[in-house]
């Protein structure tokens, strides 16, 4: 896409207070998160009462996750050709109908059809809010706003899993798709009362060619991330989704260098914020992210413990990142940027591998400690990278960033899946067991810490002064 006009000035009313406009747009992101972690807890419920294996009902997570990627990078462009907060309101309401749909469902085919929607919904909810708020602040500002933006963010996946496991005992798994409701129209209420309309502008027609590629690649790379090792299908077809994904993703990369307005805007890398928090921030997070993939799966089927046990140490991390999120301005703000990064990623790093020492012999306390000291030193990175990000994009590239950003943050979680379960396996393999045992999950946790301390170097190499003005420090 070329540059979209620049959008009006910052309205003195939603940038006197960047925590409000940002709590706003944390709602859409509650409401996704709530949802997400919600519905895993609700599927044995839900494969039950319509007759389907717990397996084949799997599809209704992979169909929206898929639903979700594919149409992230159109999301700037809609909101640069209607108007960011117009879509960002269109997209509330999908998700929400989209979730009725989803509890209205009488079997597989027409929940996956609902799931497909609420991702095309949720697609356009997250980062166009994400834009709302980057046009909506000042540069000294972001730092905060992105902050708040993140914190009721979190309340999702803590409150999910018991809340939906509550729903679908007391009233059933239908109502953990009716929750969306009430908090969408709460959204939308407060979306139209404290944040003023943002004009439509005119950033000529989309890239057509490279949208088609770019979706494509990502529908086959998702599908093929999603379902591989699952057994629900043929171990052929997940790999043959892998290798199309690659394949297309490899040609629409092509196509967005030559293109005058890319649907990938890859120009924004050479923006060194931007290309370091995108690129290494994506390694770090596929090293973090096998954190809250192995540590239920170690507690239940290493160490025995019952799934409440489980879910209730794991809620350490939520609370560490929690507790993180008013400490992070005053780090940045005397470390910088650049050294927050380096040393945080070895500061969480060490948390990750530091799981690998757990036992059946450990006291919950103590699992819990570690837990949510890790928690604390990742919710900086992420506070930091998800800041740095747009510290010094142009507001022109605003729209753009965002979607590039939103499809590359997608993606990471399930290749961190990827990577945990590969390292499990390969574990086993090597010590020739075809059963898992406490040492495979060790072996997971440092093959994740690993992965997120590379991401230190590609850190180190940011300016001394990268995001100073965010951060509240003097440029050098």
């Amino acid at each position: 896409m070329r540059d979209s006009p620049s959008p009006p000035e910052v309205d003195g009313r939603a940038a006197s207070d960047p925590r409000m406009i940002a709590a706003i747009v944390a709602s859409a992101l509650f409401m996704q998160n709530l949802d997400s972690a919600a519905i895993a807890t609700a599927l044995p419920a839900m494969a039950r009462d319509l007759g389907e294996d717990p397996a084949r009902l799997g599809a209704a997570i992979t169909s929206y996750l898929v639903a979700l990627t594919v149409f992230i990078p159109v999301s700037g462009w809609v909101a640069d050709r209607f108007g960011a907060r117009r879509v960002f309101m269109a997209a509330i309401a999908v998700f929400a109908l989209a979730s009725l749909l989803c509890g209205r469902a009488s079997g597989l085919g027409e929940l996956v059809a609902a799931r497909v929607l609420q991702g095309l919904g949720g697609a356009m909810m997250v980062p166009v809010g994400r834009l709302l708020l980057l046009r909506r602040v000042r540069k000294e500002e972001l730092l905060s706003a992105m902050t708040w933006l993140t914190v009721p963010g979190l309340l999702g996946p803590i409150t999910g899993p018991p809340l939906g496991g509550l729903v679908t005992e007391t009233l059933g798994w239908r109502f953990v798709f009716y929750l969306n409701l009430p908090i969408g129209l709460i959204g939308l209420a407060l979306v139209a009362w404290k944040i003023p309309a943002v004009p439509p502008g005119d950033p000529g027609p989309p890239d057509s060619k490279g949208l088609t590629l770019l979706g494509l690649a990502l529908a086959c790379f998702m599908f093929g991330l999603e379902t591989v090792g699952r057994g629900v299908l043929p171990a052929a077809v997940p790999a043959a989704a892998l290798a199309l994904g690659l394949a297309l993703g490899a040609a629409a990369l092509r196509h967005c260098r030559r293109a005058r307005r890319p649907a990938l805007d890859l120009g924004l890398l050479a923006i060194p914020s931007f290309n370091k928090a995108v690129l290494a921030g994506s390694l770090f997070r596929i090293g973090a992210g096998v954190t809250p993939f192995l540590v239920p799966l170690v507690l239940q089927l290493g160490f025995g413990r019952g799934p409440a046990e489980s879910g209730l140490v794991s809620f350490a991390t939520a609370l560490g990142a929690l507790a993180m999120k008013p400490l992070a301005r005053p780090i940045l703000h005397r470390f910088g940027f650049r050294a927050t990064l380096v040393g945080n990623a070895a500061l969480s790093a060490a948390g990750i591998a530091a799981c690998a020492t757990f036992s059946a012999a450990w006291p919950v306390a103590a699992v819990f400690v570690v837990l949510a000291l890790g928690g604390l030193a990742r919710s900086l990175e992420f506070t930091a990278l998800n800041t740095l990000a747009f510290a010094e994009v142009p507001q022109a590239k605003l729209s753009a960033a965002t979607s590039f950003y939103g499809t590359v943050q997608q993606l990471a979680p399930a290749l961190a899946v990827v990577l945990a379960t590969a390292s499990l396996e390969g574990s086993a393999a090597l010590a020739g067991r075809h059963g898992l045992e406490t040492a495979d999950f060790a072996a997971g946790f440092l093959v994740g810490g690993l992965v997120a301390l590379a991401a230190a170097p590609f850190f180190a190499r940011l300016p001394a002064d990268a995001g100073a003005e965010v951060a509240g420090r003097e440029r050098r």
